[in-house]
């Protein structure tokens, strides 16, 4: 079902990926401003390409494509001389564990295909500002700043030992990145191993994991350029029918999802502790309880939530006779997952704020990651009330997407993230392309 390709990637030249702690950056939806701030102060920190800001009285995408230049022609970035598979391996622990974990993947180009197409799956929306803003920037770089992440589903892990192989080799490596984790990157050039992960993939479709704003921005760009080809005007097979992509493998217990809670700024009408409580009661069953003791007392219980409030922790369980009143128009699989009972039954009901598209516009929701700062936030009079959630499973994140419908907004952050300014592929129709066609078609007949 998937179509991948090997890339000829454009990487930071070797004294700079001898220390590519200083000039790689999280991905443009993740940064937070003070961060951006200190990358932003190396004039080589990728950063300039992934998330521009203007310059000189350019405009940030201007910018971003005069620094791009400049790069190029001064050798800070510098295209490898053969085609590849580009494994991407991130070494991480989770909170709380001592074990160390490593997600395995790939990077290379996948064909950009509609969604209609069922090639490529979503589990979330887009907001079209974000993604208009990925296609202007793609459109006048022709250069892939970052990949986005997807997910196939190979039970016999086949890739991971070709992956093992080729990461005993690494190109360049992270000594720690932003968020704690090791990564390290390797190339895979053998034409022969090359087709085999073609063929793997041929098979699955892809479920998007991350990136779908820069996903639809390929799909953007590739239509803006169709149009004006015209009919009969291109072949398909030019660089910009094709979008970067990290590929890894949910078959594995590596590949992990964590949990983003609720934090309420505010609440409508200004309620009180105890008007709150008392709207919930006819949903839920609420049990006061200790704030230490409320991630053990969720984990693995459906349809259970935190709540903690200045004058204190309670478990939230959905009592199950009223989830029939969950008249949402989507799927069985999306009803049945925990923030989507969590949206329709405390936002919805409780808060008046009726329907996702509101729910996604309204300022007084805020997501965050991290339990302990959703329970200072509301010490310190920042936030009204914290509503904490379980994780997303892979197989609900599966069956999601299979269903041809999507998640609440903020439903997954898969962990670790991957970095921007490991590899950058080009997307323009360079003569030298050439030397991949002359190199992987003449030596194996695929």
């Amino acid at each position: 079902m998937a179509e991948i390709q090997p890339v000829r990637g454009w990487r930071y030249n070797p004294a700079l990926s001898a220390d590519i702690d200083a000039v790689v950056s999280p991905l443009f939806d993740v940064v937070s401003p003070r961060q951006r701030e200190a990358l932003y102060q190396n004039p080589l920190n990728s950063i300039h390409l992934s998330v521009p800001r203007p310059e000189a009285g350019l405009a940030p995408v201007a910018a971003a494509a005069r620094r791009l230049a400049a790069w190029q022609a001064a050798g800070v970035l510098r295209q490898d001389g053969l085609p590849g598979i580009y494994v991407y391996y991130q070494y991480f622990r989770l909170p709380g564990e001592a074990r160390e974990r490593c997600r395995k993947g790939f990077m290379c180009h996948i064909r950009a295909t509609d969604w209609a197409a069922g090639v490529v799956l979503r589990h979330e929306n887009t907001l079209p500002a974000a993604v208009n803003d990925r296609a202007e920037l793609l459109a006048e770089l022709q250069f892939q700043t970052s990949a986005t992440h997807g997910l196939y589903r190979d039970e016999t892990f086949e890739l991971e030992a070709l992956m093992d192989a080729a990461i005993a080799d690494p190109l360049c490596q992270t000594e720690e990145d932003y968020q704690g984790a090791r990564d390290v990157l390797a190339v895979i050039q053998d034409a022969q191993l090359i087709r085999r992960f073609q063929q793997v993939l041929a098979e699955r479709p892809v479920i998007l994991a991350d990136g779908h704003h820069r996903y639809e921005g390929s799909l953007a760009y590739r239509q803006a350029r169709e149009l004006a080809a015209g009919p009969g005007g291109y072949s398909g097979c030019e660089p910009w029918n094709y979008h970067l992509m990290y590929l890894t493998n949910a078959a594995s217990d590596d590949v992990r999802i964590l949990p983003t809670h609720r934090l309420l700024l505010e609440l409508p009408g200004d309620l009180s502790e105890a008007e709150l409580l008392a709207r919930l009661a006819p949903y839920f069953t609420v049990r006061q309880v200790e704030a230490q003791d409320l991630p053990e007392l969720l984990a693995g219980k459906r349809w259970a939530f935190g709540l903690y409030l200045p004058g204190g922790a309670y478990k939230l369980r959905l009592r199950p006779e009223v989830h029939a009143q969950l008249d949402w128009p989507t799927t069985p699989e999306v009803k049945d997952l925990d923030l989507t009972v969590l949206h329709f039954f405390v936002l919805e009901k409780v808060l008046g704020i009726v329907g996702p598209e509101a729910q996604r516009n309204w300022a007084g929701v805020a997501y965050v990651r991290s339990l302990a700062e959703c329970l200072q936030r509301v010490d310190r009079g920042e936030a009204r009330a914290a509503f904490l959630t379980n994780e997303v499973t892979m197989a609900q994140v599966e069956a999601v997407c299979h269903s041809g419908a999507v998640m609440p907004a903020k439903s997954t952050f898969f962990y670790p993230k991957t970095l921007a300014g490991l590899l950058f592929s080009s997307l323009a129709e360079a003569a030298d392309d050439s030397l991949f066609s002359e190199y992987f078609f003449t030596n194996y007949e695929l």
